[in-house]
């Protein structure tokens, strides 16, 4: 099934959506500007779009995989509703630790994993990422949603888990 949604380019170096795979859940997001990141930093990283979701719809903004595997960028999940129409920016967090060079310790390092460039021309800037414009950064997946009609009880219905959460059912797989 197909969802009509409007895109506006805000800015000439968004890149208009599109999804890598006939059968992928999510189309890629783009980064539209150059931006660094330092170790403990979190930045939102500007797309250049605006989207229109018809009612009764939402887009989830989630991670890219060889992003979260390769890097210590963290794309964090969030929502945009139908009502909102301004830029989509992405919320990008850095775990990488800061770094402090230790005695005779080489001062030049260099590493790259193909999109995302870790910025690291000396140790003291190790764990810096360059985001650069065209990187596609985090994917997004729209879906249909429902309102709840909430009814406040003095009881809720027996269930066999009950109020077990957060490990009730254990670790294993037996």
């Amino acid at each position: 099934m197909k969802v009509n949604v409007k895109i506006k380019r805000l800015s000439e170096d968004a890149v208009i959506p599109k999804y890598a795979h006939e059968y992928d859940a999510g189309f890629d997001l783009v980064a539209a500007e150059d931006v660094i990141i330092l170790p403990g930093e979190t930045k939102i990283i500007p797309t250049g779009l605006a989207i229109a979701l018809p009612p009764g719809y939402e887009a989830q903004i989630r991670p890219r995989s060889g992003i979260t595997v390769k890097t210590k960028l963290r794309v964090q999940l969030g929502t945009i509703d139908a009502g909102y129409n301004g830029e989509i920016g992405i919320i990008v967090d850095n775990t990488a630790q800061r770094y402090t060079k230790m005695e005779g310790e080489d001062a030049l390092i260099f590493a790259t994993n193909g999109l995302i460039e870790e910025y690291v021309s000396s140790p003291e800037l190790h764990g810096t990422y360059q985001i650069r414009k065209g990187d596609r950064l985090a994917q997004a997946v729209i879906n249909r949603i429902e309102h709840a009609q909430f009814q406040v009880v003095e009881e809720l219905d027996e269930t066999q888990r009950g109020n077990g959460g957060f490990g009730s059912s254990g670790v294993t797989s037996e």
